[in-house]
């Protein structure tokens, strides 16, 4: 029991003197609990989210549908672009001034959503008579179907910062990057070989999830593979490099966890992994651009859900190109041996 406490004494000691990780553990706690009350701040949650299609030369006829709580109504603009939301499950419904209404037939929510429409019209049978059901055209795209590239970006981040940024962390803190700085290797060269060789794990885990997924839950992919395969890739190079940057100078284990889950968990939640950011409060979708998460996984859905060739995820690959560029020279230049 003497040595037991000892330890405990000891490692207590070390983490209380370690005033970076101190104020850290005290600090992050605050700063995602402001976070998420900014992000999802409301008097009340709303579950449904419908698309709005407005028609001024019109009078609406959906006035009680469009008082229903807990329903947030988003205006569009684009009736197509709105269906092609409608199919990737990133809206629940389509309603228009008009009375006519577009559903996913596999969305639970929209199932939903009907029966509240049709009720709030109840009281007018003429009203009730005018509605017009459509459904959405094409192969409709599940839940899952949506889901699985979130997923797929999710863990590449988790493995790439983690087992990077966390890795290099502790070589610093045993002093093996000590013992690697008499030699003529480089920062530049050392950080180059970091991220091929966590991206030849990377890759290859990867594609095992992705095909052991895809057996058991028959998930479709309308593009190509090979495209699909080249953004995880730049994406695993984007994230890595991310990691490297975290930990070029970091010295401490504990403080180094601290910023990484301060980067990896925002990008979780705001990068459109579990849930669609449409109708966010726009200084959380301007947020969300930043993180390079948000980029993969934009890139890969499309690919997956809208068969959208490397034209079309364009953009997504030069931002990730980017910032790989500017993350790994960064990294490299501010890198401390020691």
């Amino acid at each position: 029991m003497r040595k037991f406490l000892a330890v405990l004494d000891a490692r207590n000691k070390e983490f209380l003197r370690d005033r970076s990780a101190l104020a850290w553990n005290l600090v992050f706690p605050i700063l995602v609990i402001l976070g998420f009350s900014f992000a999802f701040s409301g008097q009340s949650q709303d579950v449904f989210k419908v698309g709005l299609i407005k028609d001024p030369s019109v009078p609406s006829q959906i006035t009680e549908f469009l008082k229903t709580d807990y329903i947030q109504f988003v205006d569009q603009n684009n009736l197509d672009a709105a269906l092609g939301k409608l199919r990737r499950h990133q809206i629940d419904m389509i309603v228009s001034d008009t009375a006519s209404y577009w559903i996913n037939s596999t969305s639970p929510k929209g199932y939903l959503l009907e029966k509240i429409l049709k009720g709030t019209v109840s009281d007018s049978s003429s009203r009730s008579n005018s509605l017009s059901k459509q459904t959405v055209q094409g192969k409709e795209i599940r839940y899952v179907d949506w889901l699985v590239s979130g997923l797929l970006g999710m863990n590449i981040m988790f493995s790439a910062l983690f087992g990077v940024g966390y890795t290099i962390v502790r070589y610093r803190k045993n002093g093996v990057l000590k013992r690697l700085k008499a030699t003529p290797l480089g920062a530049f060269e050392f950080l180059c070989a970091q991220v091929f060789s966590r991206l030849i794990l990377l890759v290859g885990t990867s594609v095992v999830v992705f095909y052991g997924c895809h057996l058991l839950i028959k998930f479709q992919v309308i593009g190509t593979y090979w495209n699909l395969f080249l953004v995880l890739t730049l994406g695993s190079i984007c994230l890595i490099s991310l990691g490297l940057l975290i930990a070029s100078r970091i010295a401490s284990e504990e403080f180094a966890g601290g910023v990484l889950n301060l980067i990896s968990w925002p990008m979780m939640f705001l990068s459109g992994v579990w849930f669609s950011l449409e109708g966010a409060h726009p200084i959380v979708q301007s947020a969300a651009q930043a993180f390079p998460l948000t980029h993969v996984i934009g890139a890969s859905r499309a690919i997956m859900t809208e068969g959208a060739d490397l034209s079309q995820v364009g953009p997504h690959l030069l931002v990730l190109t980017c910032m790989s560029v500017v993350f790994l020279l960064v990294g490299a230049l501010t890198f401390k041996w020691e």
